[in-house]
């Protein structure tokens, strides 16, 4: 049992790291001397074997996660001056993303079920009330389903143009997913509701127009990359929310500082996925391509994008004690 002296003989230490990195979130990393950088390192490895010490005593779980949460901070301070090499763009996308999206999968989650939450709702609206679409899609739209017309036809003949356009839409949509967070997560939920409501309402309409086919055969091939992106995305929002409303042991400013990393880094790998669903959906979505290949393309995507997130080969182990 960890005793009452050998805490207070240590807590002073504590108390100077955590000084230290108060300065350094304030100032900048550049405003600590020479001296408080050694005095940084030292700090952190004394204070890593007091956390060692504390996780095996049962009694003292709080202080535990209390230095657990000190150190990860000053892990953060004292690698945030590494200038990364350009091996290390590979290993992020490699390695790196995969791990950071499955640590973060539940918030991924929650913007999935949000969003099919909303469609489930819209569609079941629009069945019992058919103009309720005409209030979402707008008349001239809803004129186009009702003629059995695709309203995507346009994109055949402006490829490259459309797939600039696209991208740019879907990333627009993804960035204020993920900015939104900063809200307490009000913004994030609208956004994953509204398009859920989009794809419920449009999926509706087209079934009672008897253009399900033609609806689903266009948007599976870049959907199953082009949605999970985008709930991604919103996971990140909701990971900003998450470090807002529930700081833990951190200020409120650090909590939000350390969440913004991994969600920063979740938006990131999101960038690569929609360029390729947005050069998808310009150049085969809308095309004549037989429907069996088009659903054929979207399952293997999926898979290869389910493989990639969830089977990509773990990190080297680390030796960072606050991980």
């Amino acid at each position: 049992m960890i005793s009452t002296r050998w805490l207070e003989k240590r807590k002073p230490h504590w108390s100077r790291l955590e000084e230290l990195l108060n300065n350094s979130a304030r100032k900048g990393f550049k405003s600590l001397s020479r001296f408080e950088l050694q005095e940084l390192s030292l700090l952190y490895r004394q204070i890593a074997a007091d956390l060692a010490v504390l996780r095996e005593d049962r009694g003292s779980a709080n202080f535990a996660a209390y230095l657990n949460q000190l150190l990860a901070r000053a892990h953060n301070t004292i690698y945030s001056a590494h200038r990364a090499s350009p091996s290390a763009v590979t290993g992020f996308f490699a390695r790196t993303y995969p791990r950071i999206f499955r640590e973060n999968l539940r918030f991924t989650m929650m913007a999935l079920l949000i969003f099919l939450v909303a469609g489930v709702a819209a569609s079941a609206i629009t069945y019992r009330d058919p103009d309720f679409k005409v209030k979402i899609l707008g008349p001239k739209m809803v004129e186009t389903i009702d003629r059995h017309e695709m309203w995507t036809d346009s994109i055949v003949g402006i490829k490259p143009q459309a797939s600039s356009l696209i991208m740019t839409n879907n990333m627009s949509v993804s960035f204020m997913a993920f900015a939104s967070g900063i809200t307490g997560g009000v913004g994030t939920v609208y956004m994953m509701a509204f398009n859920g409501i989009l794809i419920g309402v449009i999926g509706t309409a087209c079934h009672l127009s008897g253009m399900s086919l033609q609806l689903w055969s266009f948007v599976a091939p870049h959907g199953v990359l082009e949605l999970p992106a985008i709930f991604i995305a919103g996971g990140a929002g909701f990971k900003i929310a998450h470090s807002l409303l529930f700081p833990g042991f951190l200020p409120r400013r650090e909590s939000i500082a350390r969440a913004g990393s991994d969600a920063v880094k979740l938006l990131l790998g999101c960038v690569p996925i929609l360029v390729i669903a947005g050069t998808i959906e310009a150049f085969v979505s809308p095309t004549d391509l037989a429907v069996e290949l088009k659903f054929g393309l979207a399952g293997a995507l999926f898979s290869l994008l389910v493989l990639y997130l969830f089977w990509a080969p773990a990190e080297k182990p680390t030796t960072d004690p606050a991980a």
